[in-house]
């Protein structure tokens, strides 16, 4: 499955209440990808909501080390065809973390997204997470 910024959130914020979910279906999972988009996003979003940030930035440093999880470093070929993906559906709202998510998920034949974001649904993909 696809490791989503708000996916990650419910996974790290103990007290949202899909928390509990997010946790059963990470390690129930046999496949974790996600991407440097992802976890940048997820920095900011912690800040945002003013997580201490040594704890936002420990949890993404433990992400790069967990050997489970496959981390995708965006290259330019990859956001060009993002950006590509974007203009082609100027009619949602994707941003260009969704469209790499997206990109991703199809070239590693993948159809669940750790997510809460109706954006995967939109593109075809499961969301495993409520919103």
């Amino acid at each position: 499955m696809l490791l989503d910024t708000s996916g990650l959130m419910c996974l790290f914020d103990r007290r949202d209440f899909r928390h509990q979910d997010a946790l059963e279906i990470y390690n129930a999972a046999l496949t974790r990808l996600t991407h440097n988009y992802v976890l940048v996003e997820f920095v900011a979003l912690a800040h945002a909501r003013n997580t201490p940030r040594a704890r936002s930035l420990t949890f993404v440093t433990d992400l790069l080390d967990d050997s489970e999880v496959e981390v995708a470093w965006v290259g330019a070929q990859l956001h060009q065809d993002a950006l590509s993906l974007l203009h082609e559906r100027l009619d949602k709202a994707w941003s260009l973390c969704d469209a790499v998510s997206f990109l991703l998920m199809q070239q590693h034949g993948l159809t669940e997204a750790l997510t809460t974001d109706h954006h995967f649904e939109q593109a075809g993909f499961i969301k495993l997470l409520k919103s």
